[in-house]
């Protein structure tokens, strides 16, 4: 293995600076060396990624002791995954803004299986994850990102009303007296306002139709000044172009002045599906948005600009205009997909259709966080291990933004030319269809490669490292 190759002592030491910074941010001395040692075991190969696993890998020789020392720093040591969770934005926000500026935040959740009804929040309901209902926990997560990095900043268990209401279950898995039954648009709400008072940069909120139909969220957001690009489902009604309720009667003098705007047989609005149908074939526009795994992804798109409808009777005035983008691709009878937007009125259509389409990006997040690092591993039942497992696995996570620049295989020389450490480094093949080139497998030949360089001879084939 080459010494001029790359500087593997650097790697380490950022590592070790990362690893660190959120030990500190922990707050006790104690819990510097298991936290490391949990992170570490997260990013290491490995099927499962709960604690025994883990203990297993990270100290074959003292397992029990390991173990006792993980499973206390995650479910039992009380530090504030705010604190570990800001460390890690502190540490990796600058490398994220180095590469490209904050594009979005994305709020979404997802479903982790989970057998038995005894950990927290696990109860039968539908599950994104296997596409119907199952026996499953739900969490509710805000994400930062660029075109090309994202990272998770938030992360709050959905407690279904069942849950809430449930004195002995809440006793038993150490839920907090102020956490109260709330729907994931509010969970996600509180997230969103934390996220402007720690003066994160701030970025249009993308969300799907389980976020962007409740009017209730989308007002949040423009209440805190932010603009949002949301699905919404077919059903939602809206103001056509140019359209709005009819304005409040007029005082015949007797009783209270009338305050509330109108509609009625003759003046009612539509819902966005009979809107998106009555456009003309010249509304419709083909649009590109990204380089798919085979082809540029496109579709037809059409934006017009109206009012919501939603309940309005109970307002004094109109709603503001803002964007309906709809989403038609030429094989299908009708529209597939819609969104509400509060971007600027000169928007150009392009911009619009690739900011909706963002939000793929934070499937990406799951699909790395689940697989890769164990984010529904967790085998407790309390509320604390769950937050403070995903905090980790954020932190883990947050690795992609560190390690920008990566190790590349070409860089690195070993002994005998038939010696390939593949078993030993555990990572899949870099997939291109990622468009991440900080994937968790790249990160972990990373780690790998730095602990091969502290060896003195390779340890597959035993020939003396140059």
């Amino acid at each position: 293995m080459s010494a001029n190759s790359v500087a593997p002592g650097a790697q380490q030491k950022r590592l070790a600076a990362y690893l660190h910074s959120l030990a500190q941010a922990a707050g006790h001395e104690d819990r510097v060396a298991p936290l490391q040692s949990y992170c570490t075991g997260l990013l290491l190969p490995g099927e499962r990624k709960s604690v025994e696993p883990m203990a297993a890998r990270l100290s074959p020789e003292n397992v029990r002791q390991t173990h006792q020392s993980l499973h206390h720093i995650v479910a039992h040591s009380p530090w504030s995954d705010e604190d570990v969770l800001e460390a890690v934005r502190d540490y990796a926000l600058p490398a994220i803004e180095k590469q490209a500026p904050i594009e979005a935040w994305v709020v979404d959740d997802t479903g982790l299986v989970k057998k038995g009804t005894h950990s927290v929040g696990v109860t039968r309901q539908y599950c994104g994850q296997v596409g119907k209902q199952e026996n499953c926990r739900v969490v509710v997560s805000l994400s930062i990102t660029t075109a090309a990095a994202s990272l998770p900043i938030a992360w709050r268990l959905y407690l279904p009303q069942v849950w809430s209401e449930d004195k002995e279950g809440r006793k038993a898995t150490g839920v907090p007296p102020e956490i109260k039954f709330q729907t994931k648009p509010e969970i996600s709400l509180e997230q969103i306002r934390a996220a402007v008072d720690r003066g994160i940069p701030q970025a249009p909120v993308l969300g799907d139709a389980g976020y962007g139909n409740d009017t209730k969220f989308r007002d949040g957001i423009t209440d805190l000044d932010l603009l949002y690009v949301l699905g919404i489902q077919s059903s939602v009604s809206v103001w056509p172009p140019g359209q709005e309720p009819l304005p409040k009667q007029k005082w015949k003098g007797i009783g209270r002045p009338p305050s509330l705007v109108r509609r009625n047989e003759r003046h009612h609005p539509l819902t966005a599906r009979e809107l998106a149908m009555s456009l003309p074939a010249s509304a419709w526009k083909t649009v590109s948005w990204r380089e798919g795994t085979r082809k540029t992804l496109r579709s037809r798109f059409a934006a017009v600009r109206i009012r919501p409808a939603h309940r309005d009777y109970w307002s004094s005035a109109p709603r503001a205009e803002e964007w309906l983008l709809i989403e038609w691709p030429k094989p299908e009878k009708e529209p597939s997909k819609y969104w509400l937007s509060t971007l600027p009125a000169n928007t150009n259509l392009r911009h619009l259709v690739r900011l909706a389409k963002h939000r793929w990006i934070i499937e990406r997040d799951y699909e790395e966080l689940k697989q890769e690092l164990g984010l529904g591993h967790y085998e407790g039942r309390g509320w604390r291990g769950f937050h403070h497992h995903a905090t980790l696995c954020t932190a883990a996570y947050g690795n992609g933004a560190v390690f920008s620049p990566l190790l590349a295989p070409g860089n690195w020389d070993y002994p005998d030319a038939d010696c390939r450490p593949n078993s030993f480094l555990g990572a899949r093949p870099v997939r291109v269809e990622r468009h991440n080139p900080c994937s968790i497998a790249s990160l972990r030949q990373i780690i790998a490669r730095v602990l091969l360089r502290q060896l003195s001879s390779c340890p597959f084939c035993g020939a003396p490292f140059l």
